[in-house]
């Protein structure tokens, strides 16, 4: 369900760029998946810890201002199709991470998974055909790198002082969505022009990708380990990828289909094991 919300958002985070600058949207959208979850918070009478401010300031620094921001600022000059497949590089960062920091140990058949689903997505990502070096794909790299690092802040917090997870997801996204608007107003980015596209696309992201989306992330972070987390969101490029299966039968489509097979294909293998037990 989470690759599917994910999967589907690239077409209308660009969607959304077309009426509104990205730190303006990209604000938009997280400030509005904020307040759905603390309506929720509100109505199940939960509090919010304000003695941990630190974490939730440190989490919203990394997941919202650096993920979400830079994303949809990389969204600017690029192709959503290559952002998602440069901004999916984010599971490699998280196991080199893990390992350290977390001592999340790679075993046995996993090795050969993350291989595998890495080849998948080199050939996707065609490092040869990036055009350069350009802003668009250092900020996705970027971005990419500042999830990663939000991840293990997150199972940081969950295993060390536990937080409620509805709590920690609203609070990081509203601290976030203020710094992203804070950017906005320095970089005089106009408000955005009220089109129903638009309106369509913040309210495909806010709610789906944003709102449930971050929080379903973090559940999964809760039950699982970081490193196998992020490797299952590797499903998202291949989503993005998916509309070429329905154009006409070309050879580029056919190769798509085999990059995307190479990647899901590591995918289903690194969880192997956990379903086996």
């Amino acid at each position: 369900m989470l690759s599917l919300f994910w999967g589907y958002s690239w077409v209308f985070m660009k969607i959304g760029l077309l009426d509104s600058g990205p730190f303006v949207f990209s604000g938009l959208r997280t400030l509005l998946g904020s307040l759905m979850l603390f309506v929720v918070i509100v109505a199940t009478h939960r509090t919010i810890p304000l003695s941990r401010y630190k974490d939730i300031l440190l989490l919203s620094l990394f997941n919202t201002l650096g993920s979400v921001g830079l994303i949809q600022f990389a969204l600017v000059d690029a192709s959503a199709t290559r952002t998602s497949m440069l901004m999916f590089t984010y599971p490699f960062w998280t196991l080199l991470l893990a390992w350290p920091i977390l001592d999340e140990r790679i075993r046995g058949i996993q090795w050969f998974a993350i291989i595998l689903a890495f080849s998948g997505l080199i050939l996707m990502l065609k490092p040869h055909d990036l055009y350069g070096i350009t802003t668009s794909n250092l900020a996705a790299l970027a971005a990419a790198i500042s999830w990663a690092i939000a991840s293990i802040i997150v199972k940081y917090i969950l295993e060390n002082r536990p937080m409620d997870l509805l709590v920690l997801t609203a609070s990081q996204m509203a601290v976030g969505a203020i710094g992203l608007f804070a950017i906005a107003f320095f970089m005089n980015e106009q408000l955005p022009t009220i089109t129903a596209r638009f309106t369509f696309a913040l309210c495909a992201t806010g709610f789906l990708s944003t709102g449930l989306g971050w929080l379903l992330w973090v559940y999964l972070l809760d039950k699982l380990n970081a490193g196998m987390t992020s490797m299952l969101t590797l499903l998202v490029p291949v989503i993005a990828l998916s509309h070429c299966l329905v154009a006409p039968w070309r050879d580029d489509t056919k190769r798509r289909f085999c990059r995307n097979g190479i990647n899901s294909g590591g995918i289903n293998t690194v969880d192997l094991p956990r379903i086996q037990k």
